[in-house]
């Protein structure tokens, strides 16, 4: 099918949302009548979506095969971005996605519930007051993101580690003096590992917003920084807490090569969140920092010698 784009008018551009969704629903279901039922459509309706699609794309994006609907290879090319515009779209709609600086900026509240994460560029590490997270931030690179390199091994035990497998995102390993940990215990990270990421109170498509960020590190095998401030539960106690941190985030691998994600977190009274007013900072409660020894920062020391 090799259509001009011309062919697709403005006046089509409002159905855009919905051709879409047309084709991801019929993507998933291969099914033209579980799908007009999910959509609450019309089997004209989605026929046409898909036809008006395929003649933007200049491509087919589905051929049909004993009754049922199959993607064609430029239909499984198209379909992940084709969710991904879905997904945001529906959460920018909804005011809880945006950009700074062409870095991604997420908000979201529910009840007592807050959350807000803004993506830094990855250079103010070297201007951060915090030591370990230059420190880790090198010992990655030395370590060439090796999970068992001896590179790692001074700062691994502030790092938790996620791989991703049918059920999401879950956390391998709790490093004994990670965040985590310091805040919430270690009996209680120990019951964690294994564990999925819970999905936040804001909604599907918010919490696949979340994920994004640990997608697009492991797909990249590349680092990612962001501050976070959010409410947390007290250990022991059923109130919540206002924290702000660091999350310093490392594409990396396991010893049989398989990808994973190494996280550090940072406690930070200097939060850099566009939309955090005089209020909400003032609410943020004192977290102590991990226990780390600049003594030990080996590549601190190396950096600071070749200055």
């Amino acid at each position: 099918m090799n259509a001009p784009l011309a062919n697709f008018t403005d006046t089509n551009h409002p159905l855009l949302f919905e051709m879409i969704r047309s084709f991801t629903t019929l993507a998933r279901t291969l099914n033209l009548s579980h799908a007009v039922g999910e959509l609450n459509s019309t089997r004209q309706t989605v026929r046409r979506h898909i036809a008006q699609l395929e003649v933007m794309r200049g491509q087919e994006l589905f051929f049909v095969k004993d009754r049922r609907y199959e993607l064609t290879k430029a239909g499984e090319a198209a379909l992940p971005e084709a969710l991904d515009l879905l997904m945001r779209s529906k959460v920018w709609a909804r005011g809880q996605t945006g950009s700074h600086g062409a870095l991604q900026y997420l908000k979201a509240q529910e009840g007592d519930w807050v959350f807000y994460q803004q993506q830094q560029p990855m250079g103010s590490i070297w201007t951060d007051e915090s030591v370990l997270l230059r420190e880790t931030f090198r010992a990655w690179m030395m370590a060439g993101a090796e999970i068992e390199s001896t590179c790692l091994a001074h700062v691994r035990p502030f790092l938790m580690v996620y791989r991703h497998g049918e059920a999401g995102w879950i956390c391998v390993e709790f490093g004994e003096k990670s965040a985590y940990v310091n805040w919430f215990g270690l009996d209680y990270a120990r019951s964690s590992i294994g564990r999925p990421i819970a999905r936040l109170p804001a909604g599907e498509e918010f919490g696949r917003m979340l994920d994004q960020s640990f997608h697009d590190v492991q797909t990249t095998q590349m680092a990612r920084l962001d501050h976070v401030y959010t409410r947390m539960p007290v250990r022991y106690d059923e109130s919540q807490a206002t924290m702000v941190y660091q999350r310093l985030m490392m594409g990396g691998f396991f010893p049989d090569r398989s990808p994973a994600v190494m996280t550090l977190v940072v406690p930070t009274a200097n939060v850099n969140i566009t939309d955090l007013d005089e209020e909400q900072r003032a609410a943020i409660t004192d977290i102590d920092r991990p226990e780390f020894d600049p003594a030990d920062a080996i590549f601190e020391k190396v950096a600071r010698a070749s200055d």
